[in-house]
Formats: C-alpha cells, sequence, structure tokens
C-alpha cells in the first residue's frame, strides 16, 4: 500500500490543470532531477549564478505551497517546455523544498514512489554545521529507497559545493533526515548547535527546538503533507533558541524513531492521524521570512 500512497500526487504535489506539460517528460529519475533543477535557482544563489533577483520574486516566489502554482509562474515567465533548460531569469526563485517538491512531482507522475524530507545536510561548505535542507526520496527497484537532491542536479553547483557524492543517491551520513539529526543530538552526544538554518542566519534558529520542528515537518511529509518550511503547528513551545522543557524532550524521543531508518508507513501514518499535536490542522501560522507570520488555510 505504501508504493501506491507515494506513486500517487498530494494536493501539494498534482500539477492539476497543466498536468499536460508533463507530457514530454522523461521516466528517469536523474533526468527529471536536472530538468527541476533547471526550472528553479535557489533564493540564495544569486551571487552563484551572478544573478540578482528581482525583489517582489526574491520576497514572494518561495511562499507558493502548491506545484500547480509553481508551474503557472514558470509557464507565465517562459512558456516553452518543460524540459527546456530555463534562462537564471526565468526561473522560479524558491529554496530547497522546491526544487525537492518539484522533483517529487515529476516522479509520481512517472509512476515511481517519492516523498520529500526534511533534515540537515553537511555538504554546503559550512565546516561541521548540519544545514536545514530537504530532499526527494524515490524508490529504486533495485536499491530500494534512495535520497536525491534535484539542487545538486547541476554539475556547475556540485563543484561550487565539492559534492563528491552522486546527487541522485545522497549518503545517509550526509544527510540526516530530522528524527536522526534528533537521536544523533540526544543519543550520541552531538552538538545541537550545530543542526539549524543556514549561517549566517539571523536569530538562533537551531538546536534542538529548531529539530523538533523539523521533525513535526517530517512527519507530516511522510504523510504527503509538504507544507512550506516555514509553516508552524502544534504546541506553543517558546522562542527560537529557547531550551525545550523536557516534558518535550521526552515527546520527541518517543517520535523521532517512527521517522527514520526502515520507516514503518502504518506507523507514520497512525502517529500524524492520531496525535493533535503533530497533525497538520487546515490552517497553519505561516511565518514567512520576508513578508512576516499569517495564518493561512491549507487546501
Amino acid at each position: 500500500m505504501s508504493f501506491t500512497f507515494y506513486a500517487t500526487h498530494s494536493p501539494f504535489s498534482d500539477p492539476g490543470e497543466l498536468v499536460h506539460a508533463y507530457g514530454d517528460l522523461p521516466r528517469d529519475p536523474a533526468e527529471l532531477a536536472c530538468i527541476a533543477r533547471d526550472l528553479v535557482i535557489h533564493r540564495l544563489e544569486g551571487d552563484l549564478f551572478g544573478h540578482t533577483h528581482p525583489v517582489d520574486r526574491l520576497h514572494n516566489d518561495a511562499e507558493t505551497r502548491y506545484v500547480d502554482d509553481i508551474l503557472r509562474i514558470l509557464v507565465a515567465r517562459d512558456d516553452a517546455p518543460l524540459h527546456v533548460r530555463r534562462e537564471v531569469g526565468d526561473r522560479f526563485v524558491g529554496t530547497c523544498r522546491d526544487f525537492s517538491l518539484l522533483h517529487c512531482s515529476f516522479l509520481r507522475q512517472a509512476g515511481i514512489p517519492a516523498r520529500i524530507r526534511i533534515g540537515f545536510a553537511d555538504y554546503f561548505g559550512s565546516n561541521g554545521f548540519h544545514c536545514d535542507h530537504v530532499v526527494t526520496e524515490y524508490w529504486d527497484e533495485e536499491r530500494g529507497w534512495l535520497f536525491a537532491d534535484a539542487q545538486l542536479a547541476d554539475p556547475f553547483v556540485t563543484g561550487h559545493w565539492n559534492v563528491d557524492f552522486d546527487p541522485m543517491d545522497v549518503p545517509r551520513d550526509r544527510f540526516l533526515v530530522a528524527g536522526e539529526a534528533w537521536w544523533a543530538i540526544r543519543e550520541r552526544g552531538a552538538d545541537p548547535t550545530t543542526f539549524g538554518l543556514h549561517p549566517p542566519a539571523e536569530g538562533p534558529f537551531w538546536g534542538e527546538r529548531y529539530v523538533s520542528g523539523s521533525i513535526r515537518l517530517d512527519l507530516a511529509a511522510l504523510n504527503k503533507v509538504e507544507t512550506l518550511l516555514w509553516d508552524v503547528w502544534g504546541e506553543d513551545e517558546g522562542k527560537p533558541g529557547e531550551p525545550l522543557p523536557e516534558s518535550s524532550r521526552e515527546f520527541y524521543d518517543r517520535v523521532a524513531p517512527v521517522t527514520y531508518g526502515e520507516v514503518s508507513f502504518d506507523a507514520a501514518r497512525k502517529l500524524f492521524a492520531e496525535d493533535d499535536t503533530l497533525r497538520t490542522p487546515k490552517t497553519v501560522t505561516c511565518y514567512a521570512p520576508f513578508n512576516g507570520p499569517s495564518l493561512v488555510a491549507l487546501r
């Protein structure tokens, strides 16, 4: 049942009325990752590509939750087939979540089980810091579930970050899903201040509190609720950087193991459905980095 679940669209990954744009896409996961890469530029990649993002795109593109809306933006800027590499100025100005969700959408449309995973990567030149990141996890018939990082699917980008692995098979010790990052902190003594938002971020967006929020996002993604990374729900646990109360630590000690390793589909579905703290409500609080907080009703 899990394969069928992950091989079909969620409201977030569904291309909707623009499904016809997928007609010319290949089925190969690596080729699909390259196409996603060539449609999107990260908010933080302006200098890398020698490009200045228009302010409205920098502030607003990545607030787009749903693939059909992402596609509308792309088509409005350049109506060429999706497999045609976009000029940098015509790309969607997004984040790691957008590369991965678009890749996931392409894979699901091809009938390949796929899901996005939220966690922390150590390969963005951060000297031991584990940057918050999103990748695609897809099913390979021979090897099982593999991590793919569509953001790295351009040799220019992999060269910039000195990446020494196949972006279609990210080593599991280089990208830790949020639950495993929690386990590394709690059980292996990893420094919690080395897990968080890409430095130099303003504010204390790191540590146990940040990782616990990522666990909620990752569990939601395992249930095909692929929200923005700054959509927040669940218990009010205080301000970023403040220590978690012990009761919250014990809570995430129980939740984290459900989300990493050989993930039990049934356990992840049951936990998400039955826990009011973890289950995504119809309305979330969006802490948009540029536009400020607001209440958003999800589809």
